[in-house]
């Protein structure tokens, strides 16, 4: 029944996107800042206990939840999942937050799209240009498809509810503590490693599904030739081979807490502007659905396979 909770999970984005009140996520944020205020230490011990305290429980619960829902009514298991997981996935908010660059640019109001993708990126966004504000939002786009919609979609087709509660807790504890500044480079150790391997295998079928739904060639190029210089093990293959897929330039030097930052090109192809906004929404948007579809023919295969023991 994975295939078709994944499926109103999706429909339930698209028409409600992200609760503006109320997102658990947010409870769970008030929760983590709780645990590290009692649990920091400069070390990567307490990193891994703050990690175990604050994501351990709520997988468990979660499969707590599942067990007893599934032993009552798959259907309601069903039901639950497709909630929780249309929680856990962004893919309406990456459109709600890229398109106004995008209209800004075409407007010329520069203003207006710094303002704009200050909201999407930790970096300087005072001081892009045109063309690095669009590259910084082509960027966020690309990589998100995969932090922020397959992801939580691969861990939910394979452990269920657990697994999507496991990828969203740790994605966000990687948001909040996996950064490499002096307060977190020990204690955020845990959380970034965790998400990193989280997203192993994920990123790498997010970057095949880019380059099947783009320019396949100049894709699968990037992604070969590209990829391993890039200081993320799976951000290098998602964005390598998005923007090879939709034939721009990304990479390059990016603003940071007043410095400019000296990063590897990825990509092919012309500068960065609001069409490749657009098309880096189209083609998250193409790949979502050739997810879906993936995931309804494997379904419908094991059901031919094992008749009677499988359900979409």
């Amino acid at each position: 029944m994975r295939a078709g909770a994944a499926t109103v999970a999706v429909a339930l984005d698209a028409m409600f996107g992200e609760p503006r009140r109320g997102h658990p996520l947010v409870g769970f944020g008030r929760l983590t800042g709780w645990i590290e205020r009692r649990l920091y230490r400069d070390h990567r011990l307490a990193g891994v206990l703050a990690w175990s305290c604050a994501v351990l429980p709520l997988v468990a619960l979660a499969a707590a939840v599942e067990w007893f829902a599934q032993a009552g009514s798959p259907w309601v298991a069903a039901a639950l999942g497709a909630l929780v997981l249309a929680l856990a996935i962004g893919h309406r908010s990456l459109g709600e937050h890229a398109a106004p660059v995008a209209a800004a640019l075409e407007a010329g109001d520069l203003d207006a799209a710094r303002g704009a993708v200050a909201r999407m990126v930790s970096r300087d966004t005072v001081a892009l240009d045109a063309t690095q504000t669009a590259a910084a939002t082509t960027e966020s786009v690309l990589e998100n498809g995969c932090d922020a919609v397959f992801g939580a979609l691969f861990w939910f087709v394979l452990l269920g509810l657990p697994g999507v509660v496991l990828y969203r807790l740790a994605n966000t504890l990687d948001a909040m503590w996996g950064y490499r500044d002096a307060r977190y480079r020990r204690f955020g150790w845990a959380a970034a490693r965790i998400d990193d391997g989280l997203n192993l295998l994920p990123a790498r079928l997010t970057a095949l599904a880019y380059a099947l739904c783009g320019h396949t060639p100049g894709a699968l190029r990037c992604w070969l030739a590209q990829a391993r210089h890039w200081k993320s093990p799976n951000a290098g293959p998602v964005m390598a081979a998005g923007a090879g897929a939709i034939g721009v330039r990304l990479g390059g030097a990016a603003p940071y807490h007043g410095r400019w930052l000296t990063r590897p090109e990825l990509g092919a192809g012309g500068p960065a502007g609001a069409v490749s906004i657009r098309r880096a929404l189209r083609l998250v948007r193409d790949a979502l659905l050739a997810w879906l579809l993936a995931l309804w023919a494997v379904a419908i295969a094991l059901n031919w396979a094992v008749p009677g023991g499988l359900h979409a």
